[in-house]
């Protein structure tokens, strides 16, 4: 598909940073401590997960190429871009270079974003099923956004339970209920960053509903030529 320079240079550098990450990560796990009382020393759990995300991280790189071509849909570069390059703060930095406890509200700021870009992909699901031939509706514009919101909100609740999961058989603490030192929180503060997570999830998605509700009141091909346009097969590279 037809990119820009600037995607492409997202795309190469993520994908590039991403492959070395894993090989690294393998090689640290060879001589990684099973456990550790010093919770600034990572365990092999720590970096069996870290490879993990980076493997799926360089799969997800590849979704946005994957949908234009089962759905024929043009996937406006913009928005690639910004998925790009979510994936590399969220994976490479967050993970890898430790942002989420080296930069303070790190995880708070991706996850609102993530909100708000998770919404924009429940308006890519309905404005995609009201384009396909064997699926034709009329969808109202409160709907599509009541949609959209509920989508981004549900995407985000999977992703705590994923981060519950994994802080359960691994032993991490991705929900942050103790503190980099290894102290266990408690009550409240126990659920401060599952809730926090939550609650700006619901916050990025609830701006994005909104845009895409007054985008459909007021021009409703404008929302649909934003998030995708047919692919002109001319074009296709």
């Amino acid at each position: 598909m037809n990119k820009t320079k600037f995607e492409k240079l997202a795309y190469y550098f993520t994908l590039a940073t991403l492959f070395f990450s894993v090989i690294y990560i393998i090689i640290r796990i060879i001589y990684a401590p099973s456990w550790s009382d010093d919770p600034l020393i990572r365990t092999k759990s720590s970096y069996t997960l870290m490879l993990v995300q980076c493997i799926l991280g360089l799969f997800a790189i590849h979704l946005p190429d994957m949908i234009e071509h089962h759905f024929k849909r043009d996937i406006p570069s913009f928005m690639t871009t910004l998925y790009i390059i979510f994936l590399y703060c969220a994976i490479y930095l967050g993970e890898v270079r430790d942002f989420y406890y080296l930069i303070p509200n790190w995880d708070t700021i991706l996850h609102t974003f993530s909100g708000g870009m998770l919404g924009a992909l429940g308006f890519s699901v309905v404005t995609m099923l009201n384009r396909l031939d064997v699926v034709k509706v009329d969808l109202s514009p409160l709907f599509v956004a009541m949609f959209a919101f509920c989508f981004a909100i549900t995407l985000g609740v999977f992703w705590e339970f994923y981060e519950y999961a994994f802080d359960g058989l691994l032993g991490l603490n991705m929900q942050k209920f103790a503190l980099e030192d290894g102290t266990l929180l408690a009550g409240r503060n126990a659920l401060q960053d599952t809730m926090s997570d939550l609650f700006v999830d619901a916050l990025g998605a609830l701006v994005m509903s909104l845009v895409g509700y007054l985008s459909l009141k007021h021009d409703p091909n404008f929302l649909k030529a934003l998030i995708f346009r047919k692919i002109d097969k001319k074009k296709v590279s």
